[in-house]
């Protein structure tokens, strides 16, 4: 950079690795000699967070990491924690600097700015309302509740007083919604009246209803009235809802008991929240994170990695934190995280893409102009849309706070990327030099007539590209501001993050295509899932690929069986020479679309519970980072063709029971789904043959009980390779 034209921040890895050659007397001549002895020396690395971030603990931990196994490693012993804890610490300084802790649009432009204060007061306020209906440590409060700052209110009511938070969507019907909150039999649920997308209001009183029906553990309901436009609306709703308490009367307390408030002090594996992650075969998995795990990493990846630093800082004065998201996507929580170092969230509910009549790409980017965002994220998906739609940023009002754009959910492809860069690099080819002083907003200001050039790297924006996942609440590759950029790549392992691509041997490659796995624990990895009896599902979901014994590594020396396995997320991974990567889509049978994961049982359910859909099988095209493609393949009752009236009476079941999201592409009618002798859908066999691998190379037709079922499909793959 030119040092008469300084970046307007000092990139918050480089601040970390100062601090640790000052106070640990640590020097790293790359990164990648960081990201070795962030994997190795895996206490030194973790308990250099716990100091850089200043965490707090009534008591002294005896240990950083007791005992180096996988599943099961237990973190910081002794600790107590708090992730309420974490957030208020920012309480007062962010307020006295004049900074907001939630700035909310939905598309109806309903706007709320909440203070540090009054997040505060309503979080003690709701809390003290739990408490009082009986809520303990451990119990469970499920929430049908959108994107909206009553949604982090709820959040963090629940886990101050010790209580574990579970959330749906309200977009997800109420057979999906019960797969999840049946398993984790919660004792309150604060649900809402409805929601607006694309222009519609969608009423979820009945389903409400129902799932107050449905839940037996369920003995206290709060209701948010989201849609009510007045307070005779609101009355209605709540009547409907009765016996209910208004969420409003819920979080109006301001007497000496909500100002005396503190959070509870907790284990460091307190149980924090569960979240859902659904595989090819049964119920979604109601993953348990920690407070201390999850909130040690989320500093980690946010600050250091996301480059988003708190608000309040001189560093990182005015940051403004946006991620698009629902609530039913572990980027929600990844949004709400940036509390955690109080810095801004500035969050929109609705369709980031306006309404089916008037599609609108252009909504979000004149959100983030208006509101100085200084951090733009969103899913993949997003960025090529507005690719696709052509949209023109200079069009969008003044973005140039916007000093980075973060995406995930799926392969950001190069074109994408590239498109971004494209409109970023227009926008700043001059930018307005800051000066002293502040913005009502607390951005910097600027002097429009003193407009300095910049170099062509200077002009491109970072893109901090980033692939974890619900399963450990965190990312295992990423951005690193100092590091190059390649589009269509992300930049590197996460320090701490002990990542490789394994080939089928189990073996670790470099610059091939293989398995992503993880060899060392990371603190958010899951504590448990709910009703897993003897950790069964656990082991299944993660470990059972690479047993113990196998491939563990600390320090550059072989770890013994005892140690544990190793973990298989369930992605392609190559990593490239240079240490950035590229994720290829899911090597599994699960959907992802658009971020949000679907176990192909759930959409089964949905699809064959219609009389005239006798079997059905679905797959997801997103390897080799191709644009997600879904076919659903379909065998109908004798006499019954895929007609229209059909297909909408499929896809309407889809949407009712699951979510729009997981609408198929097309929807084909097949004379048999393919199975094994045992009678399990042969899903990912048709996946790697319909993305181009040879029959013979992906199935084995003796294994088949209906093998004469595969020249349909052969065909099809060959007609699909043609267009593609």
């Amino acid at each position: 950079m030119n040092e008469t034209n300084p970046p307007p921040f000092i990139p918050q890895i480089r601040l970390y690795q100062d601090w640790l050659s000052d106070q640990r007397g640590l020097h790293f001549d790359s990164y990648d000699a960081l990201w070795r002895w962030s994997t190795t020396d895996l206490e030194a690395f973790w308990q250099s967070i716990w100091d850089y971030f200043e965490m707090r603990s009534p008591t002294p931990h005896s240990a950083v990491l007791e005992r180096n196994v996988m599943p099961g490693a237990r973190w910081f012993v002794g600790a107590q924690v708090n992730y309420a804890q974490q957030v208020f610490r920012h309480v007062q300084p962010a307020h006295e600097a004049g900074f907001m802790a939630i700035v909310s649009r939905n598309e109806k432009g309903r706007h709320v700015e909440m203070s540090w204060p009054e997040l505060r007061r309503q979080v003690a306020s709701m809390a003290l309302h739990l408490q009082a209906q009986g809520v303990q440590p451990g119990d469970r409060v499920a929430a049908y509740l959108p994107n909206i700052p009553e949604a982090m209110v709820a959040f963090l009511a629940t886990v101050s007083i010790g209580g574990v938070w579970s959330i749906c969507a309200p977009d997800m019907g109420t057979n999906a919604v019960l797969d999840r909150f049946r398993q984790i039999e919660p004792v309150v649920l604060i649900a809402c009246d409805g929601v607006t997308y694309g222009a519609r209001d969608f009423d979820r009183l009945a389903v409400v209803a129902e799932l107050r029906a449905a839940l037996s553990t369920v003995r206290h309901v709060v209701l948010h009235t989201n849609l009510a436009e007045d307070e005779e609306a609101a009355d209605r709703a709540l009547q409907a809802a009765a016996p209910c308490t208004a969420f409003a009367e819920a979080t109006a307390r301001m007497d000496a008991a909500v100002a005396q408030f503190e959070p509870l002090w907790l284990p460091f594996d307190h149980p924090l929240w569960i979240v859902y992650s659904s595989g090819t075969t049964g119920l979604p998995k109601p993953i348990v994170h920690g407070h201390g795990g999850t909130t040690i990493v989320a500093l980690a990846l946010k600050i250091l990695h996301n480059d988003i630093g708190c608000s309040y800082e001189p560093n990182s004065w005015g940051e403004r934190y946006h991620w698009y998201s629902s609530t039913g996507w572990v980027m929600w929580n990844a949004q709400t995280g940036g509390l955690l170092g109080g810095t801004t969230c500035v969050i929109y509910d609705g369709n980031p893409g306006g309404s089916k009549e008037n599609p609108d790409w252009t909504t979000l980017w004149r959100f983030a102009a208006e509101q100085g965002v200084t951090f733009f994220g969103a899913g993949a998906a997003f960025f090529a849309n507005c690719l696709k739609a052509g949209v023109d940023l200079s069009t969008c009002g003044d973005l140039s706070a916007v000093r980075a754009l973060g995406t995930t959910g799926s392969p950001l492809s190069e074109d994408a990327q590239n498109w971004g860069t494209g409109q970023f690099r227009r926008l700043h080819s001059v930018r307005p030099e800051p000066v002293e002083g502040l913005t009502h907003a607390g951005l910097r200001q600027a002097q429009p007539e003193r407009r300095v050039a910049l170099s062509e790297q200077e002009q491109d924006i970072w893109w901090c590209n980033i692939s974890g996942g619900t399963d450990f609440a965190g990312a295992f590759i990423g951005g690193n501001r100092d590091l190059p950029q390649t589009p269509g790549r992300m930049q590197c392992r996460l320090m701490g993050c002990a990542v490789e691509a394994w080939n089928e041997q189990g073996q670790p490659v470099m610059d091939e295509v293989g398995e992503l796995v993880c060899t060392q624990p990371i603190p958010s990895m899951p504590l448990y899932f709910v009703g897993d009896v003897d950790h069964k599902r656990l082991l299944g979901s993660y470990f059972d690929m690479y047993p113990a014994g196998h491939g563990r590594k600390q320090g550059g020396g072989d770890l013994d069986k005892e140690a544990g396995a190793v973990w298989r997320h369930g992605d392609w991974l190559r990593i490239h020479p240079d240490g950035s990567c590229v994720i290829y889509g899911r090597s599994d049978a699960t959907i992802n679309r658009h971020g949000l994961r679907m176990g192909t049982s759930e959409l089964y359910s949905a699809v064959e519970a219609l009389p005239e859909v006798m079997d059905s099988m679905v797959v997801d095209l997103e390897y080799l980072g191709r644009e997600s493609y879904m076919p659903l393949f379909v065998v109908l009752r004798e006499g019954v063709t895929l007609d229209d009236a059909t297909r909408q009476r499929i896809t309407d079941s889809i949407k009712t029971a699951l979510s729009p999201r997981f609408v198929p592409n097309d929807i084909f009618q097949v004379p048999e789904v393919p199975r094994t002798l045992s009678g399990k859908k042969q899903e990912l066999p048709i996946k790697k043959l319909l993305l181009g691998q040879p029959l013979e190379k992906v199935i084995n037709r003796e294994a088949m009980a209906n093998p004469g079922c595969l020249d349909w499909y052969v065909a099809f793959a060959v007609q699909r390779q043609r267009r593609s």
